[in-house]
């Protein structure tokens, strides 16, 4: 699980920014699972968990690159999920949650809009629960995506 998050608005052009976002949220989620699916594909048993976003469900405006990077890590897990028989695969999806991520932003404005949904965000104990929750199932069972949120969140696409 790795992820940052300097977003910014499209015209601004951060496209550094932009590269480090496919790099760490893209190719991180990429070369874990290249380092862990060929013993698990050996032993014929293992759980991959990947960590998208809320942003992988829904965009919001300054978060374009950002989203696209999660909407990736959706369609890698679904892909992976869908080509393996003996492995689980899950997806969890958190909303705003207690992190540095963000920390990273260079446009002002949007920091500080990013500050305010803090206001609303999970501890970083509800997305470990979520976790444990998959991976407690039977071994045949594989909880294929969750969508954790905090209940303030209503009304905010994140």
């Amino acid at each position: 699980n790795a992820g940052v998050m300097p977003v910014s608005p499209m015209n601004a052009l951060k496209t550094d920014e932009w590269d480090r976002i496919i790099d760490v949220n893209i190719k991180g989620v990429l070369n874990g699972i290249a380092a862990v699916l060929p013993i698990m594909e050996a032993q014929r048993s293992g759980h991959i968990i990947n960590t998208a976003s809320t942003g992988a469900h829904a965009v919001g405006a300054q978060f374009g690159v950002y989203c696209a990077s999660k909407y990736a890590v959706r369609a890698i897990t679904e892909g992976l999920r869908q080509e393996m028989d003996t492995l689980r695969v899950t997806l969890i999806s958190p909303g705003v949650t207690e992190s540095e991520l963000g920390s990273d932003i260079t446009v002002a404005s949007t920091a500080s809009a990013v500050k305010q949904l803090r206001s609303i965000a999970l501890s970083p104990d509800a997305i470990a629960r979520a976790v444990l929750y998959a991976i407690s199932q039977p071994a045949d069972v594989d909880v294929n995506e969750m969508i954790i949120r905090s209940v303030r969140s209503a009304g905010h696409a994140f």
